[in-house]
């Protein structure tokens, strides 16, 4: 069981944060903790929930960095993972995320009348993201002595349900009024699309007390939102050793890559003209290492980890990757007593 417990906060907190370019941002929840683990036992409930901060000033054009075009993004975010054990194979997992703020702020520039340095103007907003809807399914397990050997797959569904089309103030006469346009998807609370995830989970064990491995992978097939607007398809791929210490320490780390497609527009939508948006900083390929420490005590699990960029290579000119930290709480439980159990 402590076993099962630390690799869900293993993989809780595979992040699915994007930066697509400075104007373009990855807009949409990160997936933190949707790309879970295998399966429940069947009955068994999962409730995950975690708090991530995530900033960055860092610019690249390829791998090489570059001058910045804003002073800072930031966000913090709170998730929200429910999983149930349908049967010994079969676990759905119900997910949403709420941004307390994504926040851009631009850089401070020379005032030509008072030659005085003014801040730059703050463009943020804040609300609920994706609803994630992530069925797994068990394909394969063996346990031969302490030895264990697991496979799973899954397929699953983004929902947006907050908003893509948050606006900031531009411009304020008293004659023509208040003038509004669209903020970047950066600071957006979702890409406003339809997307399907798939994803796959293998892990092997050597037995207690000993190292464990295991790898995950996530492809995510964007769609199109309302505006004419597609952003990147994501993949993943996680490579994990993982060991527990004194029974309830669990220490983990991971090596990631990711991969980000380049976006795409409409037909008779000029997401430059429209939005501000440079198809061609959009797009890139990041690897990262993953430190990661859980402690168990009973049913509950608690975690924290980063992310630390180690290489980055993005299209045109992007706000890359710098600071990202993620700490939850794990809480699995049994909705109906195993009869064995009672009996006993």
């Amino acid at each position: 069981m402590r076993n099962i417990v630390l690799l869900v906060f293993l993989l809780m907190i595979g992040q699915f944060s994007i930066a697509q370019g400075c104007c373009s941002g990855g807009a949409g929840s990160p997936i933190a903790g949707g790309a879970s683990t295998g399966v429940l036992k069947k009955n068994q409930f999962e409730i995950s929930g975690n708090y991530q901060f995530n900033q960055s000033n860092k610019f690249y054009s390829d791998d090489k960095d570059t001058a910045a075009l804003f002073e800072n993004l930031n966000s913090n975010y709170l998730f929200l993972r429910v999983d149930y054990g349908l049967s010994k194979k079969l676990t759905m997992s119900v997910a949403t995320g709420y941004f307390m703020n994504k926040t851009l702020t631009e850089l401070s520039l020379k005032n030509p009348m008072t030659n005085e340095i003014e801040p730059g103007k703050v463009i943020t907003s804040k609300g609920i993201g994706d609803l994630i809807l992530f069925p797994r399914y068990n394909i394969y397990n063996k346990t031969k002595g302490l030895k264990r050997t697991e496979v799973t797959l899954g397929l699953g569904l983004k929902i947006p349900i907050g908003s893509h089309t948050d606006s900031n103030l531009v411009y304020s006469s008293p004659i023509i009024g208040d003038i509004y346009t669209t903020s970047p998807p950066t600071v957006q609370a979702t890409n406003g699309a339809n997307d399907f995830m798939f994803y796959s989970f293998v892990y092997h064990s050597f037995g207690s007390c000993k190292p464990r491995i295991f790898v995950n992978t996530l492809y995510v097939r964007k769609g199109f939102n309302s505006l004419g607007q597609k952003f990147g398809d994501y993949a993943s791929l996680g490579l994990f050793v993982g060991r527990t210490f004194f029974s309830k320490l669990g220490v983990t780390f991971q090596l990631k890559g990711e991969w980000i497609g380049e976006m795409k527009a409409a037909n008779h939508v000029d997401l430059l003209a429209y939005y501000n948006i440079d198809q061609i900083s959009t797009g890139g390929a990041k690897l990262f290492f993953v430190p990661q420490v859980s402690f168990t005590q009973q049913k509950f699990t608690v975690f924290a980890t980063t992310e630390i960029p180690l290489y980055q290579n993005l299209r045109g000119v992007q706000v890359g990757s710098q600071y990202q930290v993620t700490a939850g709480l794990n809480y699995r439980f049994m909705a109906v007593k195993d009869k064995k159990s009672s009996d006993k």
